[in-house]
């Protein structure tokens, strides 16, 4: 696969996508976020899980926040969360949810502003990252339940819950997880094409539960070339070179989710979306590294991505950036049927 053929296209219709968006109106208030996912969103939500192998609070993640300070999230500084709630207008990343129900006296409050469920090392399959206690999607949604439970005792009414969380984005970025297990299972109980199939039923299921439970406006991250982290490159090949099995998977990802979307959302009239190719758009950057301020994109950050410095797999604070600014800015086919600035009517 050539990474730098949509170089020429991507750059000039992020560019132009922005300078138009730049002409436009104000942008309105920030809506209420809540994010759901894996370690590529997580802010903090595995530190309160005693138990969770999948964890962030230790050195080098945070080198680069302030104060040089482990957070939880799975970066050098700020993560992708951070970066697109950023472009959104807000000061700062939704708490966790297992922060905000330990600060109860906060807790109605700022629940209406958001909530992040991601926890590190989850998956859409209830038992990806079983192992290292994690919160698979599924309980996520059972925890945005929850918040649902609460806003409807504010307001009185299940309709008032309605509005209010029509008007929230809904932010998810999971599958990698699902994919690396898979491979990594040598006992194979399901076929590739078995476990695709499982993978985006799960996925349509978990999907069709937000909208029942109020949610109407989704942004979507598929699975990046995972095939080409660390992670893989030390473990599936042995000899730095991407694994072609894991690359296959990201793709075909991608095209599973965008037309489950398309799908659903033609049997609903009320749900708007935005899909990013995920693994397009950072073969485009890793493509071309330099001209996007990237200097290494094969090395961990420290060891060789199998062990606990760098939990294996996970962008720095600039490609975090660097993907917010494609999400909010690129048209297709990095994005479709439109980007996040689009979607949210946002004027970065």
């Amino acid at each position: 696969m050539a990474k730098t053929c949509f170089h020429g296209v991507f750059v000039s219709i992020a560019v132009t996508s922005l300078l138009l968006l730049q002409a436009e109106a104000p942008s309105p208030p920030p809506p209420a976020v809540y994010i759901f996912g894996d370690s590529t969103l997580d802010v903090g939500t595995n530190n309160f899980i005693p138990e969770c192998a999948a964890r962030a609070d230790f050195y080098f993640n945070g080198i680069d926040f302030p104060y040089s300070k482990p957070t939880g999230r799975f970066s050098n500084g700020l993560n992708t969360a951070d970066q697109i709630v950023r472009l959104l207008g807000l000061k700062k990343s939704p708490p966790p949810f297992l922060y905000l129900v330990n600060v109860p006296s906060n807790f109605q409050k700022n629940i209406l502003q958001g909530a992040n469920f991601a926890s590190g090392g989850s998956g859409i399959l209830r038992d990806t990252g079983k192992a290292k206690r994690v919160i698979p999607l599924e309980e996520q949604i059972q925890q945005f339940s929850t918040i649902r439970s609460n806003i409807t005792n504010m307001t009185g009414s299940e309709e008032a819950t309605d509005k209010i969380l029509s008007k929230a984005f809904i932010l998810i970025s999971i599958g990698s997880n699902d994919m690396f297990e898979y491979l990594l299972d040598l006992s194979k109980p399901m076929s590739l094409a078995e476990f695709n199939a499982t993978l985006i039923s799960t996925y349509e299921y978990h999907i069709k539960t937000l909208y029942e439970l109020g949610a109407r406006t989704f942004g979507i991250l598929t699975v990046p070339p995972i095939g080409c982290t660390p992670f893989a490159r030390a473990v599936f090949t042995g000899n730095n070179s991407c694994s072609e099995p894991a690359q296959a998977m990201a793709v075909q990802f991608y095209f599973d989710v965008a037309s489950s979307l398309e799908q659903f959302s033609s049997t609903v009239q009320d749900m708007k979306y935005s899909v990013g190719n995920t693994f397009l758009m950072t073969s485009v950057l890793t493509g071309d590294k330099l001209a996007f301020g990237l200097k290494n994109i094969a090395a961990a950050c420290c060891g060789n991505g199998t062990y606990g410095c760098n939990q294996t797999f996970h962008p720095t604070q600039r490609a975090s950036e660097l993907v917010a600014l494609t999400l909010f800015g690129a048209a297709e086919p990095i994005m479709v049927p439109m980007n996040f600035s689009q979607l949210l009517g946002v004027n970065i």
